[in-house]
């Protein structure tokens, strides 16, 4: 059953001792007289259905220790002995001075029940209801969209890992399955097979070895009549990492090697399968998730968050983070963002938008590109005057004007002519480039996009979101939602938070 804070005071208590030595409005002071305000016990009912049983520990407790825990950047272990041993914490959690705290396996099992109950969002939620209360966002209508990549909890895996270790699992899982002979070419008491990867034969030897008895597993497991969930995952797992990295050298002896290419949607961790390669430009590369964020840029309040596989694009995500908005926004945003697609929602949702055009591609090194061509009414002139129709499919050929012509070697390299082709995109990207190129719209989105960036460092470094703790999409979003929403109490502490009256208001 779900416990409740009590309202008697006791002798010992913290409060009584130590209140002179905390300092008013810090973010201990705050929790110490607002957190079952801001984290009612009531509020996560849901979570503890049953009216018996050993009461649990309250939730505006464990809540606030959440914040402190990600203000500070402290594993479970950590966060707990500070309750034990930290007066802050103890002030800040309204305990006695002799109270032992709890164990850290508390934290890991609040956390699991939020995640996957009906409101996994709610820690985010409650934030964003005192966020309203204040009014602290009332006229301010810019909202800049963003990503950033989050470090992984794990080691990356090279494809023969990958396979020895979900071999091993799906036998530990599935009994049935621990009959099956296994190759003996491979040691499965090893992580990673011991032979010399500069012997290309041997690893065709060994990659053909670990495929044939990844086949033969999942071949079994077709037979059998029913699976846990659990079960299914991990044959689904090794059916996926049997097949992303490998190719057929030989069908008929059943030879296999490294495939000389990587998987779009590449499993690089079987003991996290969530995360991916991210690329946030081809000279930088990071293994983990995107962190998306919403913010509107004068107070720095995060108005959306929420996190993805690496390999999702920031424009898949720009619709959901912009979900909850009540009316009109200016929506700022870097190239990443530059899609008709993103366009078409924001305009239908009655927003504008200030987001930076994607570097065009140049045909030649240095060369023309197709602003430099001159559209006009379904015509269009090229930069050596020469003016061609544009047909009904969208193509409009120079060909038979390049021969000879002096900036050729400025505009192809075909040795055809130069062709252009109109899409509806090619006209999205035309249009964003003339709004983009008013000096008033790049003034307004150098002076305002930024902001977000300083938030993302705020994030990662002050309040160690640099490297995620968990494993897994589930978990790590609720942290991340966690993440941001002590930023937003933060932002609001700075502004003068408190309550007056029942009611939550800023003292700015």
């Amino acid at each position: 059953m779900l416990g409740t804070e009590s309202d008697q005071a006791h002798l010992t208590a913290t409060e009584a001792f130590c209140s002179s030595l905390i300092e008013p409005g810090s973010i201990y002071a705050f929790l110490a007289e607002h957190r079952r305000e801001l984290f009612p016990d009531e509020r996560f009912r849901h979570l503890y259905p049953s009216t018996t049983g050993r009461p649990s520990i309250p939730a505006s407790r464990v809540l606030a220790v959440m914040v402190l825990q990600v203000l500070e950047g402290l594993s479970d272990t950590e966060a707990t002995e500070q309750v034990r041993y930290n007066l802050r914490w103890k002030y800040a959690l309204g305990l006695d001075l002799e109270d032992p705290g709890f164990h850290p396996t508390v934290l890991t099992y609040w956390r699991r029940r939020i995640a996957t109950s009906e409101t996994p969002r709610l820690i985010g939620e409650l934030v964003a209801e005192v966020i309203g209360a204040t009014g602290v966002l009332k006229g301010k209508t810019k909202r800049v969209v963003d990503s950033t990549v989050l470090a992984d909890a794990v080691a990356t895996q090279d494809t023969m890992t990958q396979l020895v270790a979900q071999i091993n699992r799906v036998r530990r899982l599935i009994p049935e399955l621990r009959d099956i002979p296994l190759s003996p070419a491979i040691d499965y008491t090893r992580a990673k097979p011991a032979i010399d990867y500069r012997d290309e034969e041997a690893v065709v030897r060994t990659v053909s070895a670990l495929v044939a008895d990844a086949t033969a597993h999942l071949a079994h497991a077709e037979k059998l009549a029913s699976l846990t969930e659990p079960q299914t995952e991990a044959l689904g797992l090794l059916g996926l990492v049997a097949g992303q990295d490998v190719e057929c050298v030989d069908a008929k002896e059943g030879r296999w090697r490294i495939a000389r290419r990587v998987a779009t949607d590449r499993v690089i961790s079987t003991v996290d399968p969530d995360a991916r390669h991210v690329h946030k430009s081809r000279a930088r590369a990071i293994d983990g998730y995107k962190g998306h964020v919403a913010v509107e840029p004068d107070s720095g309040i995060v108005t959306a968050a929420t996190i993805t596989k690496g390999t999702v694009p920031d424009a898949a995500v720009a619709s959901e983070l912009l979900r909850d908005e009540d009316g009109p926004r200016t929506v700022y945003g870097d190239s990443a963002y530059a899609t008709s697609e993103v366009s078409n929602e924001l305009a239908a949702r009655g927003h504008d938008e200030v987001i930076k055009p994607r570097p065009l591609a140049m045909a030649v090194p240095g060369g023309f590109t197709i602003d430099d061509f001159v559209v006009e009414e379904g015509w269009v002139s090229c930069p050596q005057g020469h003016r061609v129709p544009i047909s009904a499919k969208g193509r409009a050929s120079f060909v038979k004007h390049c021969t000879g012509c002096p900036l050729r070697d400025r505009c192809t390299r075909s040795k055809r002519g130069r062709v252009l082709t109109f899409t509806p995109a090619t006209w999205h990207a035309i249009s964003q480039r003339a709004h983009f190129g008013d000096p008033a719209v790049r003034l307004d989105y150098q002076r305002t996009r930024p902001n977000v960036e300083r938030i993302h460092a705020q994030l990662k470094r002050k309040l160690s979101g640099a490297r995620l703790r968990y494993l897994g999409l589930v978990r790590n979003r609720l942290h991340f939602e966690l993440l941001c929403a002590t930023w937003n109490l933060k932002v609001l502490l700075r502004l003068g938070l408190t309550r007056v009256g029942g009611g939550w208001v800023l003292a700015t």
